[in-house]
């Protein structure tokens, strides 16, 4: 199974940025991972929340394929423990997905058509962060999921 993490705009914090590329790194033992960035739209002055979601959401939408199987990151989703969400996924692994995608949105959230598209929501925490740790906190957490999987001391119960 591969694993893609889409997220709207670069991190500009080197060391968010350094801590990613490290979790990153660690993940690449596991599973397939990439983290693909939809840099962030121009003019979003001229826009209201509803064009810049309907925007950003096109271009979520464009970077999937039909197999893709696809879970948003929303503060709405369903919450795991870390144990329970190693369980998760290797359940997606057992189920034969091919790709698993998942999806940090912009600040507004998903549009519509986002929703309608996922298979899944998932929280991190019932708090707010900024995207850019999000991208951090999703990364170690799969990390950690796979650390767990394979009985690896990284996690401790």
């Amino acid at each position: 199974m591969n694993i893609k993490l889409l997220a709207i705009g670069k991190t500009d914090n080197k060391s968010l940025q350094t801590l990613i590329d490290d979790y990153t790194k660690r993940l690449s033992f596991y599973v397939k991972f990439d983290l693909e960035i939809i840099p962030d739209i121009k003019n979003v002055k001229n826009l209201s929340e509803a064009q810049q979601k309907e925007k950003e959401g096109e271009l979520i939408l464009s970077k999937l394929s039909a197999t893709d199987q696809l879970i948003l990151l929303d503060e709405n989703g369903k919450t795991f423990t870390s144990m329970k969400f190693a369980d998760e996924l290797q359940k997606k692994m057992n189920s034969g997905i091919k790709t698993l995608v998942y999806v940090i949105g912009g600040p507004y959230g998903f549009s519509d058509a986002v929703y309608n598209k996922a298979q899944g929501k998932v929280s991190l925490s019932s708090m707010t962060f900024s995207h850019q740790m999000v991208r951090l906190f999703f990364i170690e957490q799969l990390y950690r999921g796979f650390t767990i999987l394979r009985n690896e001391p990284y996690h401790h119960q």
